[in-house]
C-alpha cells in the first residue's frame, strides 16, 4: 500500500510514517516515480484485529516509567502495522488479582491481541493458564521484550508475598476460633431445647 494509506490505516501523520520509513523500520520500497510502497507486516489474518495495549508498574513511584512503557508499545504496534484500539494504564502489584483494567480486557472478547512489554507485566503467576484460556477463544497475548524484570520489583513481589501468606494464616486462625463459638452456641442451643 502507498505510505499515505498506510499512515492513515495506523493514524499517524504521514510525515511520521516518512521517518519511519527512512530509519527502516517499515518494510517497503520506492517505485521509479518516487512513491514509496508499505509492505503488509500483519499477514496473520484476513481478518481485522482489535489491538488493546496493556501496561503496568507495581507502584505510584514509577508512574513515569508507566507512560514510557504505554508509548513503546504503542510504537511496536505501529511498527506491526497493528491499529492500537485502546492503551490501558494500571498501577498495580503484579501479583494482585484484583484489577479491574485488566478484568476489562479480559472480558472483551472483541480484543484479539494484546500487547505487554513483559510476560509478568500481565501477571507474575498464571501466565500460561492466561495464554491458553484467551487461545481458546481466538485471541493472542503478544509479549513484546521476554527477558526478565528488574530485581527490586521481584524483591517487592517476594515482600507482598510473605504478607499475603501471614494474613492468611491469621485470618484461618480467626476463622476457626469462630467457628468452635458457632459450634459451641449451637450445641447449648441444643441442649436448652432438650
Amino acid at each position: 500500500m502507498k505510505l499515505h494509506d498506510y499512515a492513515k490505516k495506523v493514524g499517524v501523520k504521514y510525515k511520521t510514517a516518512w521517518l519511519w520509513y527512512k530509519a527502516g523500520k517499515l518494510n517497503g520500497y520506492k517505485t521509479p516515480t518516487g512513491t514509496i510502497i508499505v509492505t503488509e507486516l500483519d499477514k496473520e489474518s484476513d481478518s481485522p484485529q482489535k489491538v488493546s495495549v496493556y501496561a503496568r508498574v507495581s507502584s505510584n513511584e514509577m508512574k513515569e516509567n508507566l507512560e514510557r512503557q504505554a508509548n513503546r508499545l504503542v510504537d511496536y504496534c505501529i511498527a506491526k502495522g497493528w491499529q492500537v484500539a485502546q492503551v490501558t494504564k494500571e498501577i498495580a502489584s503484579g501479583l494482585n488479582d484484583g484489577r479491574p483494567k485488566l478484568e476489562k480486557i479480559l472480558a472483551d472478547t472483541s480484543i484479539t491481541i494484546i500487547v505487554v512489554e513483559h510476560r509478568d507485566r500481565l501477571t507474575r503467576f498464571g501466565f500460561h493458564y492466561i495464554e491458553t484460556l484467551l487461545a481458546s477463544q481466538g485471541r493472542k497475548i503478544e509479549v513484546v521484550n521476554l527477558a526478565e524484570n528488574s530485581k527490586d520489583e521481584l524483591m517487592e513481589d517476594l515482600v507482598s508475598i510473605v504478607y499475603s501468606f501471614s494474613a492468611r494464616m491469621y485470618g484461618q486462625r480467626r476463622a476457626k476460633r469462630k467457628t468452635e463459638k458457632i459450634v459451641e452456641e449451637l450445641k447449648a442451643q441444643d441442649d436448652a431445647a432438650s
